[in-house]
């Protein structure tokens, strides 16, 4: 309980964290600092019987507006330690509670407290769609200024940043030229910060499908959990604009939404998320699991699932490089969608993401050339996608063809398609290439851990005794389920060989690999 007075203020932006803060007599401001472009801005006002707090309490991002009192009274402050603890164990008050952190957290993203954050970039650069997909995904409170506009050249004026230092973030006390995700992460307090004395039960490498679900039965189990990720949260998961065969979405969800929404299911039993943030190296040799980050701290913890699915494959074309986010994409949402509104574009693949991308982008009024491979489009598609492209007037489909060439000056303009047994060339005019042809495990961080032919993690029964070192014979056992070649060492998902390469599946591996890690922890105490 505290007694305020006018002109006290709660919290600052800037600060690291704060409290939950609920008001029993009084009103408090929530004020926007002044940017470069807009003055100082009061975004909401909370009076009696009201509490204030948003998504940051769970995500652990910095402070961004400052709460003044402007109406005496009295206030009572839940520190984040107790807070956690709130949520793990009232059922019925967590809900509340995040029900109404999203509904703020999407009220501030669409009014003045947006420009706390804001992203000057352009729709030719990769680096501005890598920052953009980032916001995005952890559902980030910024704005989107195109460099080339009106107020985005205003804005550049004002900061005095020219178009060689884009992508630029802007806070109210910083300018970030040339900035990644990973500066990003740092100023707004995202990256990974190790609390004294922290003890770690469970790592999560890969914050997928598999990785979310391994953070929230971890942690709602109650294992203290980190969850890290090298790019952002979601995985290939969040780059599919609809998922229609997942269990309990029988109207289809978006992979943004759907990873989203198990994000803030995660924070909300404790887990800690860092992202960008990866682990670059994992060492057993002092008989504890120790973790390597990019930011060149480590990590000990009891267990580890590696989660870290698959990176996308590429056609070896001249010019690929230039026209990745320039043209060429990883994934159909509605950031790249907005990219090509209108336009023509071609879809690389035979599976599921490509039928599912090639639909979306047929709703939002795009022709849409899909290239196959392959000479049947349903050897590796679901089959309601083949009929449903197959009805569809805005997608042509090419069987047995390639993508042969790219043609455009700083964007892509065009595409070359060869069909493959009579090699004649078709020149389309395109302004994007989606790409869903697969991908290649991404495991070339991991040394010690036994990997088949192509790179996946082998696991439990797949792996022979002459794998298995001396530890095992000392523990008495065989891998547990998912379990790796090093003893507390798990793999889920895309990663591991064997898996079905399906949202479901994944999930469902994160999950049991949890269960695995219990009696592997057990095992050890």
């Amino acid at each position: 309980m505290q007694d305020v007075a006018v002109g006290d203020t709660v919290f600052r932006a800037g600060d690291e964290t704060y409290d939950l803060i609920v008001i029993e007599r009084g009103a408090v401001d929530l004020i926007r600092a002044a940017t470069h472009d807009a003055p100082e801005e009061i975004v909401v006002s909370h009076g009696p019987g009201r509490f204030i707090g948003e998504l940051s309490l769970l995500t652990g991002q910095a402070v961004y507006l400052t709460g003044l009192v402007v109406q005496a009274g009295r206030i009572h402050r839940i520190p984040p330690a107790q807070f956690r603890r709130l949520m793990a164990e009232d059922a019925e008050l967590s809900d509340i509670l995040l029900r109404a952190f999203l509904a703020r957290r999407e009220l501030l993203r669409n009014n003045s407290a947006a420009r706390v954050v804001e992203i000057v970039g352009s729709r030719h650069s990769a680096a501005s769609l890598e920052l953009r997909t980032f916001a995005a995904r952890l559902r980030l409170t910024h704005l989107y200024i195109e460099a080339d506009s009106i107020a985005g050249q205003a804005l550049m004026l004002a900061v005095q940043v020219e178009t060689a230092d884009l992508p630029v973030v802007i806070t109210p006390g910083k300018v970030m030229r040339r900035a990644t995700a990973e500066i990003m992460a740092r100023e707004l307090g995202l990256s990974y910060r190790r609390a004294a004395n922290q003890k770690v039960d469970l790592a999560v490498i890969g914050a997928g499908p598999a990785g979310l679900a391994a953070a929230v039965y971890g942690a709602s189990e109650g294992l203290a959990t980190v969850l890290f990720d090298m790019v952002g949260p979601g995985g290939q998961a969040a780059a599919s604009s609809r998922i229609e065969n997942y269990l309990g979405f029988p109207t289809g969800i978006s992979g943004t939404d759907l990873t989203g929404k198990a994000i803030v299911q995660a924070l909300k039993f404790g887990a800690q998320l860092s992202a960008p943030c990866g682990v670059t190296a994992l060492d057993v040799d002092t008989g504890v699991i120790r973790l390597a980050l990019t930011d060149g701290t480590s990590l000990e913890s009891r267990a580890v699932i590696i989660s870290t699915g698959a990176r996308y494959r590429s056609l070896p074309l001249t010019h690929w490089e230039k026209f990745q986010g320039a043209g060429i994409y990883y994934a159909a949402t509605e950031l790249e969608a907005k990219w090509c509104a209108g336009k023509p574009v071609a879809v690389v693949g035979g599976a599921n993401s490509a039928g599912q991308a090639s639909l979306y982008l047929a709703s939002r009024g795009n022709a849409v050339h899909l290239v196959v491979r392959g000479a049947d489009l349903a050897a590796d598609m679901s089959r309601y996608l083949v009929d449903r492209l197959a009805a569809e007037p805005l997608v042509s489909i090419h069987t047995a063809t390639e993508v042969s060439g790219l043609q455009g000056e700083t964007h892509l303009a065009a595409v070359e398609i060869t069909e493959r047994e009579s090699e004649i060339r078709t020149l389309i005019e395109c302004a994007g290439l989606f790409c869903f042809i697969g991908a290649v495990p991404a495991t070339a961080w991991l040394n010690g851990v036994a990997l088949d032919d192509e790179g996946f993690i082998l696991t439990d029964s797949d792996l022979v005794p002459a794998e298995l070192g001396g530890s095992w014979s000392a523990l008495g056992r065989r891998p547990l389920p998912f379990e790796t070649s090093i003893p507390g060492v798990f793999a889920a998902g895309d990663v591991r060989r064997g898996s079905m390469k399906r949202v479901a599946a994944a999930v469902g591996e994160g999950a049991s690999a949890v269960q695995s890690v219990h009696a592997s922890i057990g095992f050890h105490v």
